[in-house]
């Protein structure tokens, strides 16, 4: 390799170490531990041994450096171990800046650097890595290795053949099961969210998160605890419109996975629905700038087998509604079919509704009507609950802005084309 080339792996080599103790001299301190110069050094000897073992056929060199190095650090572990400082961080990252260094020499420079980062990045998070641990119990890592075993070693195995009589052939396995995986993974992601920031906070940002697991669940509750003594139903209310905020932008991120052309087709309604949702907000807001306390609970972990096996089902029925309906009845039925739909979940004829389009593009502007008409339904019903259950106060600000959705809804689904 010319000298260029060669400069720049070993200048590489030493700005990862350098990288790295930075990290590691501003957690450890000034205790005589390993930092700045001390990992520019190691990956430095990490690239020179490889630079020695490459072009001057000392292949060894790199191993009798690498334990060379592991000694000096597993003395310096006895050391700082004396002083009652047990961890072994720092000395699993100076070994892995000798390794980063050595890939540095053989030309991975893009591997090194993102492997590099990363490691920062995982060390400077050492606080809220600690946080999290400390919110996750035995029930959550055990739905995580049963949310990792479905996802990696029983959806490849799920037979990709669609059943039925034509032309009710829809229910395919595999498409089924990736949808379970799709919605477990979204709500498992909110249930961690919620658990990693706690479960105290602003009514508006537990109304945000809550909308992340279960929008109808914020309004349920926050409608029901409007008519305690001392509540400020005018933050309960920015708290539930957040969440249905939410649910809008979750709709529409679910539909462009499945299918993108159909994520542009109910861009302009759900757009509509998410401009005028946050207009009232906004206007929430202004009117309520006292922030009182709320609370959003994770609730039971979202993935268990037993609850996906359910939505699958849920899923596979609805597919099959939908088709029939579309079938027998036009477009009319679809519409019907996921009219009553929503009114329990939206997930379940979004995810329906986005396969129709995907396998026949000819049903996209059916399919984002029937979506944008189930949106609508589920919002009345959270519209219903908060009206109903809420108190005076609640009613008389949920009412309008229910009727400005429903109304902006309506002009969506009339404007798709």
């Amino acid at each position: 390799m010319d000298n260029t080339n060669l400069a720049l792996r070993f200048a590489v080599a030493i700005g990862l170490g350098i990288l790295l103790g930075l990290e590691r001299e501003r957690t450890k301190g000034g205790d005589g531990g390993a930092g700045v110069r001390t990992f520019a050094l190691i990956a430095l000897s990490g690239a020179l041994a490889g630079y020695l073992g490459q072009n001057l056929g000392l292949t060894w060199m790199a191993l009798a450096v690498f334990v060379a190095v592991a000694a000096l650090i597993v003395g310096m572990y006895v050391v700082t171990a004396q002083r009652g400082d047990t961890g072994i961080t720092t000395e699993v990252s100076a070994l892995l800046a000798f390794l980063l260094g050595l890939l540095c020499t053989y030309g991975q420079l893009q591997l090194a650097s993102w492997i590099a980062v990363a490691m920062a990045l995982l060390l400077a998070l050492k606080d809220w890595l600690h946080q999290l641990a400390s919110r996750i119990n035995s029930t959550d890592v055990e739905a995580t290795l049963k949310f990792s075993i479905v996802t990696l070693i029983v959806l490849p195995l799920v037979p990709d053949v669609n059943y039925g009589p034509p032309p009710l052939d829809v229910v395919n396995p595999y498409k089924i099961w990736l949808m379970v995986v799709l919605i477990s993974a979204l709500n498992f992601s909110s249930y961690l969210l919620i658990k990693t920031v706690g479960a105290e906070h602003g009514v508006g940002l537990a109304g945000l998160l809550g909308g992340l697991a279960s929008s109808t669940a914020v309004t349920l509750g926050f409608s029901q605890r409007s008519r305690q003594p001392g509540e400020d139903a005018s933050a309960l209310a920015l708290g539930i419109v957040l969440a249905w905020t939410v649910m809008f932008f979750r709709v529409a991120i679910m539909t462009a996975l499945i299918s993108w052309e159909l994520g542009r087709q109910i861009a302009l309604a759900i757009g509509l629905l998410s401009v005028a949702s946050l207009g009232a907000c906004y206007w929430l807001w202004q009117r309520n700038k006292r922030r009182p306390r709320g609370e959003v609970k994770p609730g039971s972990n979202p993935f268990e087998l037993d609850a996906a096996i359910k939505f699958g089902l849920l899923f596979g029925v609805i597919l099959v509604i939908s088709k029939a309906a579309q079938v027998y009845l036009g477009d009319a039925g679809l519409y019907l079919a996921a009219a009553i739909a929503g009114l329990t979940d939206v997930d379940a004829i979004t995810l329906a509704m986005a396969n129709l389009a995907h396998t026949d593009a000819a049903n996209l502007q059916v399919a984002a009507r029937a979506i944008v008409i189930a949106v609508m339904a589920n919002t009345l019903t959270k519209c219903g609950m908060a009206i109903g259950l809420g108190s005076p106060e609640l009613r008389r600000i949920t009412l309008p802005i229910a009727a400005l959705l429903l109304v902006t809804g309506t002009v969506g689904a009339v404007l798709l084309v």
